[in-house]
Parts: C-alpha cells; structure tokens; sequence
C-alpha cells in the first residue's frame, strides 16, 4: 500500500476561461504546431520532451525565433540518455543574449521605465542601444572584459536595464541585488562573485517615503576586496560619496554598442536562492540557456511579439526581472514599474497598466489575492481594454483569486499562471493561448519541460499528490553553482533523490486533463495520519476567510509516532480570537480533512517573508521544533526580520525549563 498520495480533490469540470478560436489561431503556438504538423498541444509536447527529438524541437525554437549564431552547432545536444545532468546543448555555438535583446531599432518605444522619483521615462530602441554602447565603453575603459563580473545594487529601472545588457554584450557576467536589500545580505550575495565593478544607486523614493542608500553602498563597496571601480547612479541627486565614480562618467557619449560570441553556456549572469536555510545559492545561468528558454516562454506561452507591451511587478533581486527583461528579446516593449504599488492608491498597478496600454502583465499571486480581499473593481475604474494576458506567479493562485479577476477585472482574458524557480530562471508549468483557465490549476506543462510526478516510490502518478520531477534536461537549467569545485553542491541539490532526476522541491498533482496543482513546498507538506496536504490547499481554505488577511501553517512531527503538532498562525486585525478560531477549524474540518484541524491558532502581526515575498515555513518550523534560529534563516533573506521574533519566544516558552 502506498501512503502519502492524497486524490486531486479540487478537480472542475468547467473552465473559468475558454481562448477564442480565433484567438487561439492567431498565436504563435497554434502555427508552431502547424509548422511541424501536429494535431494538438499534447503531441507538440511530446516531441519537444522526447529524448529523440527534444533537440530538433529546440533547434526549431532557435530558427522560429531568430536566433544568431555566430559559429553554429553541429548537432543541437549532446547527452547521456540515461540522466538529465551533464547534457551540452548546442556544442560549439557561439552568440550574444545582448544582442538578441538589441536587434530591434528604431524610434519606437523599446522600454518604459516609472520610478517615484522621477516619474515616467520613454527610451527607444534607438536610444537603448546608443545607451548601451556608451555604457560599455565606460566598463571597457575599467578593464571589464569575458570573465569579470560586474555587479550591481540597483532599482528596476531603464538604466539598470542598459548596464545589464552593456556588461553582458562585452562577454561579462552580470549580478544584482535590489536596493531594499539589507547590507549583509547583499554581501551574502556579491562577495561570491569576486565583482570587477560596483555600481550602486544613491537611493529610491516608494511612494511618499524616500531612502538614502549611500552608507549602505559605501559600506558594501569597502567590504567587496575585488572591487576595482565603484560607480553610483544618481536617482535622488544626492552627494555622491567619496570613492564612487558618476553615473554620467561611466556611461559617456551614446554610441553604438558591439557584442561578444561567446560560447552557448558562457555565464551570463548569477542568481541567487533565496537564503532561507543559509547563505544564499549563487546559481550561474549561461547566454545560450536563458536565450532560447525565455523566447520560447514568452513566444509560445505568453503569446508576447512586437505589438505588446509587457510589464511584470518585480524588484531586480528576483528572478522575473531578468524574465521580464527578456521581453526584448521578441521585440516587444519592456515596461518598468520601481515603486509603491499601493500608492497613492490601492489600486495603482491596475491604474498603471491602464495609463501604458499594457497587453501583457504579470503580478505576484499574492497581489491579486490581496486585492479581492480589498473588494477591488478595477474594471469599473481603470480602461483595461488592452490588456490579453494577465501573468500570476511567486506562490499557488488560489481558484478563489482567479475568479476575481474575470469578475472584477476583466472577463476575456489569458489568467496565466506560472511557476518554476531561480534554479531555472523560468517556469515549468504555465498557460497558453490554446488552453482553457481552470480554477486553482495551471493549464499546461511548458514546451521542453519534461515535467511529472513522482509518489514515494518513484513512479509516475496522475491526479493525486505527489513530487514534481524533470526528467529530461532543459537549455536553462544552471551552467553551475559558483565555488562548487566537481559541482558537488549543484548535484546535491537536485538530484539527489532518484538518480539522474531533477526533484524540484514542490509537492503538486498532474491532472488527468494535462493541468498541474502546485500544493506547496515539499520540505513544508503536512503530513498527519499518513495524509498529506500541501500548505497551498491549506491557505486556499483560512485565507478565503474575510478576517484573515495573512497566515502560515507548520506540521511538527511527533517522531515517536503521534500525530504530532499542527501550528496555524494568522494575521487577523480586529477579529475576535475565540470565534476566529472555531470558524478557522470548522473550515478545515468540512472542507478539508479533519485530520488537518489544527491542534493550535495563534494570531500574529505578520508573517515571515523571503524578499521575493515566499512564506519562511521550514524555518518557523525548524525554530518550534528548537532549532539555534540563527541556523535556520539567513535574516539578510527575511524581508521582515522583526516578524520572526513571536516564533522564537515561542519555542523558548515551549521548551522545558533546564534542570537545576
């Protein structure tokens, strides 16, 4: 008997949305799928995922798409067939992501940058170009070259955009953190890349509150040993502190930018994890990888071209930032929003997409929930007639959420979840413009992502729980980590599991109609009586809950065989405790399990968050359980440090006093 697989229990039969058909007839996946002649989206995929022809299908995606390479490839991969790791794809090609990202020319608008400070900046691709041409004679005249790194403490605007694709076109490598990063964490981060260049930002406006980051970027400057030239860019017209160069020296005279070939996997920039059980992972991601995966991405799934205009809500320390970036790469333009999305509205990210005839957005799945909470109407507001596709990642989108948003924002439209990681800088299961919406599910496993679950014993399973795996390599996932000598660290990470498989770390359900349910993180699933639950269904059932505005649920396991302890913690301002809690049990009791009710609620002021807004559950539960807390999370990754306090007064009260 297998334990541990709980039934698909939130399967619909009806769609929230439908595509069109001729909707979906005009994408570019429906004339991929006519190109290579394939009846529907299941035998495309087939191929793209097959050991025997995943290549032809990438070295499609790079003809489709207009790859250049300067040296071709004789055959699209090489591989052992028996496992994902060590496959070289596309050996002895050379290019240049940068200018893929820079094809385009012209007076047309290629990017649209807003921060607080300045307001709204229109760059054409005329313009971008000349900016990245006189950026890169500035970091060539600092000895920057293939190998260096140049690294950055910038917010999301056009100038961080154009120093990204100048370093990079050089044959650089480029990494960032953004400017609410604290200092320790940023040096977490930067000290592991042995930067050539520093450039970091005076400070940011959000909203009506301004931020002085020059003692902040001093600090990090003199703690980064390899640093040789330190540059600051003057968002608030600042004093520039001592040992810092200008914005203006650095980026000189527009002119025309030049690019590097350089070979497929040559680094092109480094991610990083999110910290939260450590120093973060400096995941490095190469030129060749991230070019055909995010043109694929954005081509097929988001259905993005030259027409659109493309906006995701992120910070430049998350990944999306460099997804949303890429928007360039299709030619499409690239708009930027650094700021407060609430302010001076709550409805400012609605209002700011309407303003820039957005077609193609994307917000964390946490915004959209907390704006049905809000009882938000944009459509009643804000003329949202150019928006087709509404992108939702960061965390599950509950089917509750989804629902919102066809009622309340607009009712022809692409709700298109995606979810994947940093690891590979993009997502494994998303939308697309061929199939329908389902409540609480994403549509589709992506082309070229041989995506399955796994029970416990290794086999692959359909409508219940289970591990999501990869089994087949895929062009982006990481060239390597930094300082990981025999990739030991890299191995460890992922394939350690079943041999040869990529376990991602996420708990989900493979439908039977091809829609994937993401349930939570593997290391956070509660597991009482031998039935699991991932912490996403969870949330789905207490935070549809109009008092509860926030909440975090951690299972402590009894290793000596009980049913152990399960932890609800809510942020509920002004409900009453005692009728909040039996609500909050009656819910999980009847639409649930009764196994999961849980044994404690505790209301709480917050709730811990990574920077890129994840919920800290293993490192609360780590800390319950007794562990030292400052083993457990790395607070330069906590974007509220101070939240983590209640957790650990409680476990030293629940800990027994020591003997006398």
């Amino acid at each position: 008997m297998s334990h541990g697989r709980r039934p698909h229990a939130g399967a619909v039969t009806t769609p929230l949305w439908t595509p069109s058909p001729e909707r979906a007839a005009r994408s570019h996946l429906a004339a991929l799928l006519d190109a290579h002649h394939f009846a529907d989206y299941d035998a495309a995929w087939a191929w793209s995922t097959d050991p025997a022809t995943m290549g032809d299908f990438w070295g499609a995606v790079a003809a489709d798409t207009g790859v250049v390479f300067h040296s071709p490839a004789a055959v699209p991969l090489e591989r052992d067939p028996t496992s994902v790791t060590g496959a070289r794809w596309f050996p002895g090609a050379t290019l240049n992501y940068a200018e893929h990202a820079l094809r385009r020319r012209g007076p047309a608008t290629a990017v649209i940058s807003h921060d607080d400070a300045r307001g709204d900046r229109a760059v054409s691709w005329d313009e971008l170009a000349r900016l990245v041409g006189g950026l890169q004679r500035g970091l060539a005249a600092r000895g920057v070259g293939p190998g260096d790194v140049v690294a950055a403490y910038l917010p999301n605007v056009v100038e961080t955009l154009a120093l990204m694709l100048a370093t990079t076109g050089l044959g650089a490598t480029w990494t960032c953190c953004a400017p609410e990063t604290g200092v320790d964490g940023v040096l977490d981060r930067l000290q592991q890349t042995s930067p050539r260049v520093f450039v970091a930002v005076d400070g940011y406006r959000y909203g009506e509150r301004t931020r002085d980051s020059r003692e902040d970027a001093a600090t990090v400057r003199a703690e980064l040993a390899s640093v040789r030239h330190a540059v600051m860019l003057d968002l608030l017209a600042l004093e520039r502190p001592a040992g810092f160069d200008a914005w203006a020296d650095l980026a000189g005279d527009p002119t025309e930018p030049t690019f590097e070939a350089v070979p497929f996997d040559h680094p092109l920039y480094v991610l990083y994890s999110s910290g939260t059980t450590g120093k973060p992972k400096a995941i490095v991601h190469g030129h060749g990888g991230i070019l055909l995966e995010h043109a694929k991405a954005l081509r097929y799934h988001f259905d993005l071209d030259a027409d659109d205009r493309f906006f995701w809500y992120t910070t430049t320390g998350w990944m999306m930032w460099n997804f949303c970036v890429s928007g360039l790469v299709v030619g499409a333009t690239v708009t930027l929003f650094d700021g407060n999305p609430s302010a001076p509205d709550a409805d400012r990210l609605w209002s700011f997409m309407a303003e820039h005839s957005i077609t193609v957005a994307g917000v964390g799945a946490a915004y959209l929930v907390a704006c049905a909470k809000a009882d938000l109407v944009p459509r009643l507001e804000h003329d949202l007639a150019a928006l087709e596709t509404l992108g939702a990642t960061g965390s599950p989108l509950p089917g509750s959420a989804a629902a919102w948003v066809y009622r309340d924002v607009k009712d022809d439209l692409l709700v298109a979840s995606f979810s994947g990681g940093t690891d590979v800088c993009t997502g494994f299961v998303g939308a697309s413009p061929l199939h329908p919406v389902w409540p609480g599910e994403i549509s589709c496993r992506c082309l070229g992502v041989a995506l399955e679950v796994y029970d416990d014993q290794g086999a692959t399973v359909r409508d219940v729980e289970g591990e999501l795996v990869v089994t087949q390599p895929m062009p982006s996932m990481p060239v390597g980590f930094l300082n990981d000598p025999g990739d030991d660290r890299y191995r460890a990470a992922y394939y350690g599991r079943y041999p040869g498989i990529w376990v991602h770390g996420d708990r989900a359900t493979l439908t039977s109609h091809g829609s994937v349910v993401i349930t939570g993180r593997s290391d956070g699933t509660l597991n009482r009586g031998g039935v699991r639950m991932g912490t996403a269904e969870f949330y789905n059932v207490v935070e549809a809950l109009p008092e509860v505005t926030d909440s975090l649920v951690v299972h402590l396991e009894d290793h000596g065989g009980g049913p152990g302890e399960l932890w609800l913690f809510v942020v509920a301002p002004g409900a009453d405790r005692e009728t909040l809690v039996e609500r909050i049990r009656t819910e999980v009791r009847t639409r649930l399990s009764p196994r999961h009710v849980p044994d404690h609620v505790v209301v709480v002021d917050a709730v811990p968050r990574t920077l890129t807004g994840k919920k800290l559950e293993v490192p609360v539960k780590r800390i319950l359980a007794g562990a030292d807390p400052a083993t457990v999370a790395a607070v330069s990754s906590v974007a509220n440090p101070e939240s983590l306090d209640t957790f650990v007064a409680l476990a030293g009260s629940r800990r027994p006093a020591p003997d006398a």
